[in-house]
């Protein structure tokens, strides 16, 4: 389990352009790294959208925003062409970033058990340590709580 204080586990994963992007491209910029379960959803459409309307707000504070899910790079580029979604999405259907940072867990849905992404957002410092550590956050309100704790 991860720790605020850790480093945070490095990775490098393809975005939606067929891109190879690694965290440690990221190193002197804060990074918001957001665990999301899957595109095109309900919840993680807004989560998106959330993060997409305030964007411009992580921007002016230096801040990268990476959404990380194990869809594939052909639907990243769909569902950010669709609700125009200005930020990095990285796809990772080998769990390569999600194990690492421990948000492939045993969920429970009407009853039953299986393992997904936790919806889970990382505020990662300019030294590649991990400042924040936000479990099972909600997709409408994720971005905004992301803005208070930067704003500090």
């Amino acid at each position: 389990m991860l720790n605020i204080g850790d480093v945070a586990p490095n990775f490098t994963l393809t975005d939606k352009d067929g891109r190879a992007v690694s965290l440690s491209d990221y190193r002197g910029k804060k990074v918001v790294l957001y665990f999301y379960p899957k595109d095109n959803t309900p919840g993680c459409t807004r989560q998106a959208c959330a993060f997409a309307a305030a964007y411009e707000d992580f921007k002016k504070k230096d801040v990268a925003v990476i959404g990380i899910s194990r869809d594939s790079v052909a639907s990243h580029l769909k569902f950010a062409e669709k609700y125009l979604l200005p930020f990095v999405l990285l796809s990772d259907p080998e769990r390569l970033a999600i194990e690492p940072y421990g948000v492939w867990q045993e969920k429970k849905l009407y009853g039953k058990l299986s393992f997904g992404v936790v919806r889970t957002t990382f505020i990662i410092d300019e030294n590649g340590r991990i400042q924040s550590i936000m479990p099972k956050v909600k997709p409408d309100t994720n971005a905004a709580e992301v803005l208070a704790e930067l704003n500090g």
